[in-house]
């Protein structure tokens, strides 16, 4: 940060959004001072930047609200979008960027920066059509509108990522509309992040359009092939049918990936024409690309691929709040990727106390055994091994106390709260991601034992696995719950 920067304070809508979220943490990084503006400040306690920036909440179709969060603001980073509200979004998007056009002028706002999509193409959907309009909107009252348009953003947990890796893992064989051919300029999130953060570094404002994508340009089908050869799938089988409408593809898209239709429709609108990078619109000669590089299609692949497995996503493309139907939400997604997840729970209550109880579940597995069906827990384990997995082969560190992140037999403790809450996570060859987990709560004096299993499948394989072992869990689990209870009054009846 120069000395002509330095004491600047930039606003940042729609922090509680996908790239929202990494852009107020980029900033901070940056030594930037941030207000943010959302509509609900409880959306984003949970932020680990939430004691270090201004938050104002307000109406962004309001005006007034729209004054107070511009007040005293240089830069303001114009991140909202409103596609999924009916049929009428561009209406709402574009008044709202009037809107906000009008108290940047009111409140002597130097600098708007805009994240909105390509759109080079004469064939264009209303989505991107209301994104384009939606910058000429904000710069309708004279204030510099610096724009940035860019095409699918590969990061962990963005809807476009997310689309297209629940549909390569998923269908192994797909039937696609022929846009699937047409060509598109992937950006990964970390080159969005690196134009937007250094935008806020420019000595004098900016009023112009600028396309930013990555270094190479493909089909959404070679992207594809692509995802699948870097997960270890077998090649995709993609036949293309002129019959599938954007419409149908999305209702398609709801329905075998955890992004909802209402989403699905604008990002597959968007791929009915081609979005590729206008070479008269290039930021070079603004803001040179990373100094490493811009990441090409593998490598961003790749890097979302790693935080999803390390648990480190820090904002999802349904932080922003998408409303979904009551089936989708029923889904249960998990925090860190958004991915559709198959449970198992049992819940049971007892008047044992829940020290008694918490025992019995801390000490579980190893040589003290999984509480019955000990043949069918062997024969897993077994099958493990033959496939090359651990097996139950490792047993437990202590026979009555665990640690967080060590392993017990093939799982490995993820998560521990003396008397509430242990969380395993499976380490066996597995079609998917699974966990088993125990919760102890007080309800009405009474202690109420939950214990869930969840599994989140990889492909078709993993939920046809699923439904395979679902009469071996109608076995197991609920003959665990109870014994866990049965020889936690046993050593509590030792004990007297």
């Amino acid at each position: 940060m120069n000395q002509e920067t330095e004491k600047r304070r930039y606003l940042v809508t729609g922090a509680s959004g996908y790239v929202g979220g990494r852009l107020v943490r980029a900033l901070l990084d940056d030594h930037q001072l941030v207000r943010v503006f959302v509509r609900d400040k409880g959306k984003i306690q949970g932020q680990p930047w939430a004691n270090q920036v201004e938050i104002l909440e307000g109406n962004a179709n309001n005006l007034e609200d729209l004054k107070r969060a511009l007040a005293g603001i240089h830069t303001a980073y114009y991140l909202l979008h409103s596609i999924n509200l009916g049929p009428d979004f561009d209406e709402i998007e574009a008044q709202m960027a009037r809107n906000f056009a009008m108290a940047a002028k009111n409140q002597n706002v130097q600098q708007i920066i805009y994240l909105g999509g390509i759109a080079n193409d004469k064939k264009t959907s209303k989505h991107l059509a209301s994104r384009a309009r939606t910058g000429e909107q904000l710069a309708t009252q004279g204030v510099a509108v610096m724009e940035l348009r860019a095409g699918i953003v590969i990061g962990s947990g963005s809807a476009s990522f997310e689309m297209l890796r629940h549909l390569t893992h998923r269908l192994p064989i797909m039937t696609t509309p022929k846009w699937v051919m047409n060509r598109t300029q992937p950006i990964s999130i970390r080159d969005v992040l690196w134009y937007l953060r250094k935008s806020a570094e420019l000595t004098t404002p900016v009023n112009k359009v600028f396309d930013i994508g990555g270094p190479e340009v493909l089909t959404y089908a070679g992207m594809m092939q692509k995802f699948a050869k870097i997960s270890g799938l077998p090649k995709r089988w993609i036949i293309k049918v002129p019959v599938l409408t954007p419409e149908l593809s999305s209702l398609w898209i709801g329905l075998v990936t955890p992004v909802p239709t209402a989403l699905a429709r604008p990002l597959v609108g968007s791929l009915i024409s081609e979005v590729v990078a206008d070479p008269k619109k290039s930021i070079d000669a603004l803001i040179p690309p990373p100094p490493e590089g811009l990441l090409n299609v593998e490598r961003a692949i790749e890097l979302a691929l790693s935080k999803i497995s390390q648990h480190t996503v820090e904002t999802r493309w349904s932080d922003a709040g998408i409303v979904t139907a009551p089936w989708q939400k029923a889904q249960g997604d998990p925090d860190w990727s958004g991915e559709m997840l198959l449970r198992d729970k049992r819940e049971i209550l007892t008047q044992l106390p829940a020290a008694h109880v918490w025992k019995q579940i801390e000490s579980i597995g190893g040589e003290n055994g999984w509480y019955g069906a000990g043949w069918l827990w062997f024969l897993r384990g077994l099958l493990d091994r033959l496939v090359g997995g651990v097996g139950l082969r490792r047993g437990r560190r202590d026979p009555d106390h665990l640690r967080v992140g060590e392993s017990l037999d093939f799982w490995r403790v993820e998560a521990l709260e003396s008397e509430k809450l242990l969380r395993l996570y499976a380490e066996m060859v597995l079609p998917g991601k699974a966990w088993l987990e125990f919760r102890l709560n007080e309800v009405d004096g009474k202690t109420q034992i939950t214990q869930e299993a969840t599994f989140a499948p990889h492909g078709l394989g993993g939920q046809l696995y699923w439904y395979a072992v679902l009469p071996f869990h109608a076995f197991i689990f609920p003959t665990m719950l109870r014994n866990i209870v049965k020889e936690a009054s046993r050593q509590m009846k030792k004990q007297k």
